[in-house]
């Protein structure tokens, strides 16, 4: 079968969403050969993904997925972008979790290791002793006592493991890399997802629309990067009270100086550590506190708590200058971390 659906997609035909169904339930299991699963996922990159394709890949990787549900009478939210912009800027969405986290946003937060960048959101957490491999159970306890925690996606897709050296012999984006971040273990129905193509943003939305989302914000910079940039206006999509709107932010208009790509990128993961912990104690540059207070108010608004960006905007910078965002990050390393990693930067 597999072979069949490999020949249909080469020809440039595309897979029902059964047959792409019982493709993934192949691949999942680890019933298919790695070159087989590298010639169709070649295959289906080279073709263009359809939306019923990518729904049959997500629905799939959802059900064989861990899933958790934390105890939170509100809004839960993810802050997530599909990762490979290449541009080597600071973990922006990281911080920003704990920016809406401490203004009172609960996050799921999902990710892995670095896929271009310098330090991936599961580098950053690691490196302050948060053990990635801890139970579905003990983060969604974390999640609970927190208002944020960390799912580190190989411990919640065990199945991707069987894409891993396919997709490394590819060396390329595959679907994968757009759905990842569309599988948040917690069942988020408020998300914040950064794209790196602009054809995305209106095409995660409705898949995610399809499977219950209700509020949900795509993003992509003019200067493409994968989350809402102050160096260029902003794509933006967003997705409310069943309706799907499109507009452009220019961070300039909100009164944020308009920054240089070179004062958002890091070269090592300790540059990498540096900015987002100086982000969150207020002694970061403020090229790099303002683009993380604008990200975290996207995620402010998925989450309910605010309907506009200025007011957004507002509530993120206080949070950072009164210290909750540091303070809260502090309370969660002395918990579920090694809290002389944290005090070795002061």
């Amino acid at each position: 079968m597999i072979s069949e659906c490999i020949a249909k997609m080469s020809a440039k035909s595309n897979l029902s969403y059964d047959e792409m169904s019982d493709m993934m339930d192949l691949i999942l299991s680890g019933k298919v050969p790695v070159d087989q699963t590298t010639n169709f996922l070649k295959a289906l990159t080279e073709k263009g993904e359809t939306d019923q394709e990518l729904l049959a890949m997500l629905d799939k990787m959802q059900e064989n997925s861990i899933h958790i549900h934390p105890r939170i009478d509100q809004k839960i939210i993810d802050v997530c972008g599909t990762g490979g912009d290449k541009l080597a800027t600071f973990n922006i969405s990281t911080t920003a979790s704990f920016v809406i986290a401490a203004s009172g946003v609960v996050v799921a937060k999902h990710g892995n290791r670095s896929i271009s960048s310098t330090n991936g959101s599961a580098d950053l957490f690691e490196h302050f002793g948060y053990d990635l491999n801890m139970t579905p159970e003990n983060v969604q306890k974390i999640i609970e006592k927190f208002g944020i925690g960390f799912m580190f996606a190989p411990t919640f897709h065990p199945a991707m493991k069987n894409t891993l050296e396919a997709r490394k012999r590819l060396g390329t984006r595959t679907a994968f890399n757009l759905l990842g971040p569309l599988c948040n273990p917690a069942g988020v129905k408020h998300q914040l997802v950064g794209v790196y193509s602009k054809e995305y943003l209106s095409r995660v939305i409705s898949l995610l629309e399809s499977r219950g989302s209700e509020h949900v914000i795509t993003v992509i910079s003019q200067d493409g990067l994968d989350e809402l940039s102050t160096t260029s206006k902003n794509h933006i999509y967003q997705l409310h009270n069943g309706e799907m709107t499109s507009s452009i932010l220019d961070p300039v208009e909100l009164g944020l100086g308009k920054a240089k790509l070179e004062d958002l990128q890091v070269s090592t993961k300790e540059q990498a550590i540096k900015a987002f912990v100086s982000v969150l104690n207020n002694t970061a540059k403020k090229q790099m506190t303002e683009i993380t207070a604008l990200n975290a108010a996207a995620g402010l608004i998925v989450g309910d708590f605010v309907d506009k960006f200025d007011e957004a905007l507002e509530i993120s910078l206080q949070t950072i200058k009164n210290g909750r965002a540091y303070d809260l990050f502090e309370r969660f390393v002395k918990d579920c971390g090694d809290i002389s990693k944290l005090e070795a930067l002061k």
